[in-house]
């Protein structure tokens, strides 16, 4: 084969943009792993990126999709991590291995700044990939690289979740509710707020203690607060940003921490320096996290045996498809595209 099918943003702004094309199979140069991507998954910031609302700079006519697995069909000169026949997956920053997030990652972001997963083939510097358990199917590890890592990490910083915390997530999204399958293999109590009596459910069904149905108890923060005996809990992951952050910050106990990862509702919001202030907050963004942060954690879900929780999949010719189920808000889990 000389060829593969990929996919491009070559106009963003609107579906559209998202272009099928046949592109000659790039060869490993130096240090440099061809691999065959059997799965792809989205976030909501493929769709901000498509709608041009992302907000940093991206290549242009890029290959999106941060997020995928594969199979190593062919590896360069001085390759070491990897060999031929290997199950990988691809981290979401290229050459961030350890450490804290430095400026001059901001260039490697995988399927914005650098070619991603939507395409048959994809050519990565061996720094960014990671081995996948062997319990884990190319489907399921696909939803892993940035929703994931971003849950695993997020719950970690500042301080490492402990047994007996609690911690509030936002929504059944991926980091949502890899957040609570994490809590819940450490012992932490998870609290949820949702739009709906169905997803609701669903999060009780998955280990949620309560949720809370944002669309009918609008003043969400105070039940969160009852909840938590009146304190405010450990840790909240705030995924909507404008419309969420304030009362975040109303839920979380003196001394906790915001882990700030999406944007979902907005880039504003208003966070009232007093509210920091006055209830000693740590607020920290997420940048989703490195490759060791996401070795780490595929170490924890094998132990565990934790699976990703997936929300449809949907066949190569259909990912406009994956792009509507995404944006319509209705998912629960992950949407994934099926390249095998």
């Amino acid at each position: 084969m000389t060829q593969r099918k990929v996919v491009r943003v070559t106009n963003k702004g609107d579906q559209e943009a998202l272009k099928l094309h046949q592109d000659t199979l790039p060869s490993p140069e130096s240090y440099e792993v061809l691999v065959r991507i059997k799965a792809a998954s989205l976030n909501y910031r493929d769709i901000a990126l498509l709608e041009g609302n992302y907000p940093a700079s991206t290549k242009p006519n890029v290959v999106p999709l941060s997020d995928g697995a594969g199979e190593v069909v062919a590896v360069g000169k001085d390759v070491a991590r990897v060999k031929v026949g290997d199950r990988v997956a691809v981290s979401c920053t290229m050459h961030w291995v350890g450490g804290p997030y430095m400026s001059e990652y901001q260039a490697q972001s995988v399927g914005f700044r650098i070619d991603g997963m939507l395409a048959e083939y994809g050519l990565f510097h061996e720094n960014a990939l990671v081995h996948l358990p062997a319990y884990l199917s190319y489907i399921e590890a696909a939803s892993l690289p940035c929703a994931a890592v971003t849950a695993w990490t997020s719950l970690n910083m500042a301080t490492p979740l402990q047994p007996g915390q609690t911690i509030l997530i936002q929504g059944t999204g991926g980091v949502s509710l890899f957040a609570l399958q994490f809590a819940k293999i450490v012992g932490a109590r998870v609290f949820a707020i949702t739009s709906s009596d169905e997803k609701a459910e669903t999060l009780r069904k998955l280990g949620a203690e309560s949720v809370v149905n944002y669309s009918t108890h609008p003043e969400w923060d105070r039940e969160i607060l009852a909840l938590a005996d009146g304190k405010g809990v450990d840790k909240v992951l705030d995924i909507a940003g404008e419309k969420t952050i304030v009362k975040s910050a109303a839920s979380t106990r003196i001394g906790g921490v915001i882990s700030l990862i999406g944007f979902a509702s907005g880039f504003g919001g208003g966070l009232p320096p007093i509210d920091i202030l006055s209830r000693s907050l740590t607020v920290m963004g997420s940048t989703i996290g490195s490759r060791t942060n996401f070795e780490d954690m595929l170490r924890a879900m094998a132990v565990h045996h934790v699976r990703p929780i997936i929300d449809r999949v949907y066949p190569f010719a259909e990912y406009n498809e994956g792009y509507k189920r995404i944006k319509s808000g209705n998912h629960i889990g992950k949407v994934v595209i099926d390249l095998a």
